[in-house]
């Protein structure tokens, strides 16, 4: 559902399951540092894929897993509307002509059709509807005993982290095989920096800051016959029941990797965040600025930035201070520590984006275990807190966003009317 038309029953609110813990696992990860190989997947046995949400990250997911493995065909797809499912089939079976194979009986429009995507014969399912729906499709998708890739983040609220952390560990019971949209876990450059930063080369980690500062996204101008429902699904960056706005929708990539190299997850946030720029109604009511500083159990503080404003001084980077050294990474141009064991990354760089569905194809072939939901909740709930502290202006801990009673979800999903909550005032809004 990347969204566009009416005519649905309603659907309602996911439902609460307890939190848990447990480690995920990685797939093919020492094999492809230093020399990258051909990006494939072993085995033959097919892979049917259902596709869930047919936006720009949904088609462009569609179109990787199908060039990441041999033997793999696209059999079903859903979206909330007409015109985005019938794009995105068009340009995937021009493209792909004999490996995609999805009648009008396997093409589904509606807040349902994620429901009639899991009832198809299908073995590994993409989840890119905005990510306000994530919790929801998960839960269906475990239940349905489906393989997964879900689109990050996979919530926007503290009642939606909880459900996945549940799922998370149903899942793995289950059996089942989930990656996430956190591609740099697996990208070689990522990796190769991070098993060294593990290894000690910069020695304890003391401090951290990362960055998605950059200029404005797209925006569809509202055109009279759309209700409030068809807006904002069309224009799902700038509400944030539907994104958890930039800083969760976007900036999670960055907060991914911090925990990722601490092997942790911040317990504090403070932070701050306004609307200065996009203040017209047609961007919704989310924040264009935030700036946070994250603690971490162990003392360490990380600043965190994400922007969206044209003009300014723009970096998607992460970078780590530790006792022997430091560790700079900046997307797609510069990996390196300095220290005693100085390094940078030389090596071939792969297509991380298709990579991901290699690794979640070849980890299903070779039943090596793989569940990425656990990882990928703690970085969305690292962003929720965030976004919580810079709302309200007050100290948010890890906790008190875990365990927040705020479900931003409507509880009926409907088209028609759908009231636009203000934007948040610090020291007004409520934590709640």
């Amino acid at each position: 559902m990347n969204q566009d038309s009416p005519k649905n029953k309603p659907s309602s609110r996911r439902d609460f399951i307890k939190k848990s813990s447990a480690g995920a696992v990685g797939a093919s990860i020492a094999s492809r540092i230093g020399s990258i190989p051909a990006v494939h997947a072993a085995g033959s046995d097919q892979i049917r894929v259902g596709l869930v949400g047919c936006g720009g990250r949904g088609s462009g997911a569609a179109d990787q897993v199908l060039r990441a493995a041999p033997n793999v065909k696209l059999v079903a797809m859903g979206d909330a509307f007409r015109d985005r499912l019938d794009s995105s089939r068009k340009q995937l079976e021009t493209k792909y002509k004999d490996l995609v194979d999805v009648p009008a009986e396997r093409s589904f429009v509606g807040f349902d059709a994620y429901e009639k995507v899991l009832a198809c014969d299908i073995n590994y399912v993409i989840l890119a509807t905005p990510p306000g729906f994530r919790p929801q499709h998960l839960k269906a998708a475990v239940a349905a005993g489906k393989n997964i890739f879900t689109e990050k983040p996979v919530a926007v609220d503290g009642p939606g982290i909880r459900t996945v952390l549940g799922l998370y560990e149903e899942a793995t019971k289950k059996g089942l095989f989930i990656a996430a949209g956190t591609q740099r876990r697996h990208q070689a450059s990522y990796q190769e920096a991070m098993r060294r930063v593990h290894d000690g080369a910069i020695g304890d980690i003391v401090a951290g800051r990362c960055y998605w500062n950059q200029g404005s996204l797209w925006n569809r101008g509202r055109k009279p016959e759309w209700s409030d429902m068809e807006w904002q699904l069309r224009n799902w960056l700038y509400f944030t029941w539907l994104s958890g706005d930039h800083i969760v929708e976007q900036h999670v990539h960055n907060l991914d990797v911090i925990n990722w190299a601490t092997k942790s997850h911040p317990v504090r946030a403070v932070g701050m965040g306004g609307r200065q720029v996009r203040t017209s109604p047609e961007y919704g009511h989310i924040f264009d600025h935030f700036a946070i500083d994250y603690e971490f159990e162990s003392g360490m503080h990380v600043l965190s930035m994400a922007r969206q404003i044209e003009g300014c001084q723009n970096s998607v980077s992460e970078a780590l201070v530790g006792t022997k050294g430091s560790v700079d990474l900046v997307d797609r141009q510069l990996y390196r520590i300095k220290g005693p064991d100085s390094w940078q990354f030389k090596g071939k760089e792969q297509d991380s984006y298709l990579q991901e569905h290699t690794d979640l194809i070849e980890a299903i072939r070779a039943g090596k275990p793989l569940n990425e939901l656990k990882n990928v909740a703690e970085s969305t709930l690292t962003a929720i807190m965030g976004r919580m502290s810079a709302y309200t202006g007050k100290a948010v801990t890890w906790e008190q966003a875990l365990n927040s009673s705020e479900d931003l979800m409507p509880t009926q999903l409907t088209w028609g009317k759908l009231p636009l909550p203000a934007v948040a005032t610090p020291g007004q809004t409520q934590l709640v």
